[in-house]
């Protein structure tokens, strides 16, 4: 058995990252899964960077339908 950290590609940029430093982004839509995407530390500060642009700054404060995980 190895004891090397597993590394898979980032879903945006294709880097090679481990475990460790990746993050997972779930979007989901009424308990349905929408989207999963594995990411980088650069891309998704990119990620956050757009959800805070896009997303956070207004909408419905009630609405609580969708749901984003990141893991």
């Amino acid at each position: 058995m190895s004891d090397a950290p597993t590394t898979e590609p980032c879903d945006v940029c294709g880097d090679p990252t481990t475990d460790a430093l990746a993050r997972t982004v779930r979007l989901s839509v009424d308990r349905a899964n929408i989207d999963t995407q594995r990411l980088c530390p650069d891309c998704f500060a990119d990620w956050i960077q757009r959800y805070q642009d896009r997303l956070g700054s207004g909408g419905d404060e009630g609405d609580d339908t969708s749901e984003i995980i990141v893991d």
